[in-house]
């Protein structure tokens, strides 16, 4: 057993399962057992701690975890100093960036950000929402928000700012987008003392480089198939690629093997052109991980 930690903090609440399932396809083995903050790893070099990700780069700036991961809008809500390793595109719902923005009921007059001046504005990014507020010259009561903001408007607050991934939790409130904010996704941030580490700095690039891989595989499979030479340019010419397509000659030698990566969602359109072209033994097959 390693006599070194990394104290590593996985973000509790809605990002813990997306997190979990990340490290799980990049090989960790990482469980979550009922009322405890301490994920099992099976790696005796990290000691994982469960924090809100709200909290997360504070925690960092200071020292008491190594790294952790979060999104970039709680990073710049604590204005929290710290090394940002890589962005990872996930989160609770999908892969896109998650959305923080202004909003009001269907029925208010306002119609942008200086309609709200002297104003009361519900929200869980009080920082945020009172440099978006100063950037605009408004002045506004900004008010932090415990939970439940979509429900405040118009009887508690005249406005909201809010994180949305789809809209829907807005639209069943309804509420109308005023302005988008900022739009953030998840980082891997470090505290910058302890990323000048040699062994820290090490670790943290190992799991960085296999999270990101994994991130990188999504939605793509593997094409192989066969084909003859005489038809191998019209072949490529129909082949998307992340790369130049792998050739290798067969045994045969008036026939080639043609392997290549592509996007899932094309698969469908591109094999039966592929076969029309005299691709032959088409196989398809999963991609775990993308190291370029």
């Amino acid at each position: 057993m390693s006599e070194r930690k990394l104290k590593l903090g996985i973000p509790a609440g809605s990002l813990k399962d997306a997190t979990g399932e990340l490290f799980r396809k990049a090989g960790y083995n990482i469980a979550f057992p009922s009322r405890s903050y301490y994920p099992i790893i099976d790696d005796d070099e990290i000691e994982c701690l469960l924090i809100r990700a709200q909290e997360m780069a504070r925690y960092v700036e200071q020292g008491i975890l190594d790294a952790g991961i979060t999104g970039h809008d709680w990073v710049l809500e604590t204005e929290a100093d710290v090394h940002e390793i890589c962005e990872l595109v996930f989160s609770k719902v999908s892969r896109r960036p998650v959305r923080w923005v202004l909003c009001v009921p269907e029925d208010s007059p306002v119609q942008s950000v200086k309609d709200l001046e002297g104003k009361r504005i519900a929200t869980e990014a009080v920082g945020l929402t009172n440099r978006y507020l100063k950037e605009h010259g408004v002045t506004a009561k900004v008010e932090f928000s415990w939970g439940a903001t979509e429900v405040k408007p118009p009887k508690l607050a005249d406005a909201i700012v809010e994180v949305t991934e789809t809209g829907s939790s807005l639209r069943a409130n309804d509420l109308r987008v005023v302005d988008e904010i900022l739009q953030s996704t998840t980082r891997f941030i470090a505290n910058r003392k302890a990323y000048e580490d040699p062994w820290i700095n090490e670790k943290l690039g190992n799991i960085a480089l296999m999270l990101q891989s994994c991130l990188a595989a999504e939605d793509k499979v593997g094409l192989m198939m066969n084909v003859r030479r005489t038809d191998l340019e019209n072949l490529l010419n129909e082949l998307p690629a992340l790369q130049t397509p792998t050739v290798s000659s067969l045994s045969d030698p008036d026939w080639v093997d043609v392997n290549t990566i592509v996007d899932e969602s094309v698969v469908r359109t591109i094999v039966p052109r592929l076969k029309a072209v005299g691709a032959r033994g088409i196989v398809e097959y999963g991609i775990n991980k993308i190291i370029e």
